[in-house]
């Protein structure tokens, strides 16, 4: 999705404004909190009628509705996803610690399974302390599984029941491999042309500007002497004025190739450094404690918004204060495993997690049973789960995202919400141009772009993605339930999206592969048709428990 949308940012193609991308999405590395737009500052806390922001009206109900009230239970949300920075300064006191075990001396007190686990658990380790890190696709690794099998077939009928099952998957993802080698080897092709015209570009207009990476301001300048000259300068001003910038280059680059060479790769086994095998569903004891593990970038960016503190003039204030962030490191760069997630989601729920968050999602799910029977498990615990709907601009009615609230028996589970992502301003633009939508299967949704939150070792960083819009909900909910615990996971779900707010005007239609504008009504995209709103929701839940 990203070199899709990079291309057509450099191919000037895109008609979204590309502060929407242009963080985050390339850019690497951390800053200070000062050195980023504070136009983008804790909007997600703003309102929409007092601050025209299509924020969740956090800071409205402490201002309003929470002043000289005390909450009444610690609201634990356990954070699935890469590894969190745990020492970072605006978590101080944020970080769930598990009080039955005596820190770093090799053994299990609490007999939960897990040695030393402080701070949660990292299934993506060994004993030894080596991390996994970089994974590639799952119906990569599913190819690798089935190909000595079922690679030489030419009569499928001839395949027993489980068998034949098997073989359509295995067929499934081949035929999802082939198209992803054509589509990034059909990327290359048009990063390399859109390369080469540049350098043309730059090298007929050098004479003026005297640098081989001229600025707009310097293309200004330029007064063509003819028409190459011309059409040259016309393209440099194109993909400037629409936010190109040179860092893009080396991104894309580095992505596209990093895909061939990791996310495609059929020789990668990253899961050996685990040790374990990974189809065996009781293999358990695997992993380490190491919950910031070799890339804490995302998972702390998604414990920020849920719990980054309030009231210590640093950095960004969190939705919820009586919060703290359980790790549970289960999300390589690459698809997740099935296994990981499924006994995060146990681990979680064992160890009095009240709230799951899962900022990720892939296509395929081959231990899917596995992930249901948590999923069930965390339902009967009255566990409350939170998923980002998606970055494909896709209807997730129509297509299968994983995990997913819906089990293989076409039953829904009840202590699920979906998120879709939200911009600033409530225009044509207000769903996130990369959003996943649904009117069935996406709930809510909830700011995701341009968020700035935290970035390992105390910095900070400016991203987009319904990754963020998921920990803004689950902000939302451990703030409402903080106060309300009486509440059940199902009450609490249903407060929130009975009092998600309505936007009623027509938007662009999520698309992130051509220019074509398509306007529906926001209301459609979604079960709720709004976006999440902590100041409605605690009104609500007040009414409801009194």
């Amino acid at each position: 999705m990203v070199q899709k949308i990079l291309l057509l940012i450099l191919m000037g193609l895109l008609f979204y404004p590309i502060e929407i991308f242009s963080t985050g999405f390339y850019k690497k590395g951390g800053t200070t909190i000062d050195s980023l737009n504070s136009h983008y500052l804790n909007w997600y806390n703003l309102d929409a009628k007092e601050n025209k922001i299509q924020g969740v009206s956090v800071d409205k109900a402490y201002q309003e509705l929470l002043v000289g009230k005390s909450p009444k239970k610690k609201i634990i949300v356990a954070v699935i996803d890469g590894g969190v920075d745990v020492t970072h300064e605006d978590l101080e006191g944020k970080i769930w610690v598990n009080a039955d075990e005596i820190p770093n001396n090799q053994i299990d007190d609490d007999q939960n399974g897990f040695i030393d686990d402080i701070n949660g658990w990292n299934f993506l380790g060994n004993a030894s302390g080596e991390n996994l890190d970089i994974e590639n696709y799952e119906f990569v690794r599913i190819l690798n599984k089935y190909k000595p099998l079922y690679d030489t077939i030419t009569n499928a009928q001839s395949l027993t029941k489980e068998d034949l099952e098997n073989y359509t998957l295995y067929q499934r993802c081949l035929k999802r491999y082939n198209e992803e080698i054509k589509d990034i080897t059909y990327q290359l092709k048009e990063f390399n042309e859109f390369k080469t015209k540049l350098d043309s570009a730059i090298a007929l207009l050098d004479i003026y500007t005297k640098n081989t990476k001229p600025n707009l301001e310097e293309i200004e300048k330029v007064k063509p002497r003819n028409k190459q000259e011309a059409e040259a300068k016309k393209f440099l001003r194109l993909i400037f004025k629409r936010g190109f910038t040179y860092p893009m280059l080396d991104y894309e680059s580095e992505e596209l190739n990093k895909k061939l060479n990791t996310s495609l790769n059929l020789e990668l086994n990253g899961r050996n450094v685990v040790g374990d095998d990974c189809y065996n569903k009781n293999q358990k004891n695997y992993g380490n404690n190491d919950v910031a593990g070799p890339s804490a970038e995302h998972g702390s960016f998604v414990a920020g918004i849920i719990a980054a503190n309030r009231n210590n003039n640093k950095g960004i204030n969190g939705i919820a204060d009586n919060v703290e962030i359980m790790v549970l490191r289960a999300v390589p760069d690459g698809d997740e495993y099935d296994k990981d997630v499924a006994l995060s989601i146990r681990y979680a729920v064992d160890n009095g997690a009240n709230i799951i968050n899962m900022s990720f999602g892939k296509e395929f799910s081959p231990l899917k049973n596995m992930v249901d029977e948590a999923i069930l498990y965390a339902e009967s615990h009255g566990v409350l789960l939170v998923h980002a709907a998606g970055n494909e601009a896709a209807n997730c009615d129509t297509m299968e995202s994983y995990p997913t609230k819906r089990l293989n028996d076409n039953s829904n589970i009840n202590n699920w919400i979906n998120v879709g992502a939200n911009a600033k301003i409530g225009n044509k633009t207000l769903p996130g141009v990369f959003s996943n939508y649904g009117q069935q299967t996406v709930d809510v949704f909830a700011p995701g772009v341009y968020i700035i939150s935290l970035f390992p070792g105390s910095k900070y960083d400016l991203e987009s993605g319904t990754s963020f819009s998921s920990p803004v909900t689950s902000g939302v909910a451990a703030l409402v339930w903080s106060y309300y615990p009486e509440l059940t996971a199902l009450e609490l779900k249903e407060i929130l999206l009975a009092s998600a707010s309505r936007y009623s005007k027509k938007v662009y239609l999520p698309n992130i592969t051509s220019y074509k504008k398509t306007k529906v009504k926001f209301t459609t995209l979604s079960v709720t048709g709004g976006i999440i709103n902590a100041y409605e929701a605690l009104k609500l839940a007040e009414n409801k428990t009194n």
